[in-house]
């Protein structure tokens, strides 16, 4: 093979380096250009920032998570269970409209825009009944299901300011949900659990003193005993 020849074959090999070399570098540096979303991290999955109450009599009430969280949350509990497919355990027969008493409407929204509506009686005969209907403000298909409503239904709807006469003797979540933490006004005298809390500790520690104080008394006089009696 020539000298000439030679000088050919390799010209070709190296821009056939180069041409490679540019073709791995392009796709990097576009890479590099676009913007880099962290490994894993999935999209934030959307949460409720509001409720309204609607009901015959009274004006709507609009409750949000930013301005009442904890008043938000008790509510939010009180429909949360029906969602989709759960709350099987409490699903019931529909009941007699005649015992269902006055009906409070309930949707739930998310960034402003409505997404669940149920129906709550918390005066019906049995304990409170929800109900939640196949049309969804959302447009999603569901299936019309009645449940066995949380017994803190009423109190919930109450503080919220529905016209619902008080029922300060529910202390149980009932079978729609978890329970119902006590509020901290129904505590005697009207301290707080705070307040019992640190009273009570003040109490165990003043008596660990006072046993202890006793017990290098006692320690104390059996010292004087034994070198008296040496």
């Amino acid at each position: 093979m020539g000298r000439s020849v030679r000088k050919r074959l390799l010209m070709v090999a190296a821009a056939g380096v180069a041409l490679a070399t540019i073709g791995v570098a392009l796709p990097a540096a576009a890479a590099v250009s676009r913007p880099t979303t962290v490994a894993g991290q999935a999209p934030k999955a959307p949460k409720p920032t509001a409720l309204t109450i609607t009901g015959e009599g009274m004006a709507d009430i609009t409750v949000t998570a930013k301005e009442k969280p904890q008043l938000f949350g008790d509510l939010l509990e009180e429909v949360n269970f029906m969602a989709g497919a759960g709350g099987a355990h409490s699903q019931i027969a529909a009941p007699k409209k005649s015992t269902l008493g006055k009906k409070f409407a309930v949707v739930v929204h998310y960034d402003d825009k409505p997404r669940y509506a149920y129906d709550l009686y918390p005066m019906a005969s049995g304990g409170p009944k929800a109900f939640r209907p196949a049309a969804q403000p959302d447009k999603k298909k569901t299936t019309a299901v009645w449940f066995l409503g949380r017994m803190t239904m009423s109190e919930a709807l109450r503080i919220a300011g529905a016209p619902i006469p008080e029922k300060p003797d529910v202390m149980s979540g009932g079978i729609g949900g978890g329970e119902r933490v006590i509020p901290e006004d129904s505590l005697p005298n009207g301290r707080d659990l705070d307040t019992l809390l640190a009273e009570l500790r003040r109490l165990v520690l003043l008596n660990g003193g006072v046993v202890l104080v006793l017990a290098l008394m006692v320690a104390g006089v059996a010292l004087i005993v034994r070198q008296r009696t040496r």
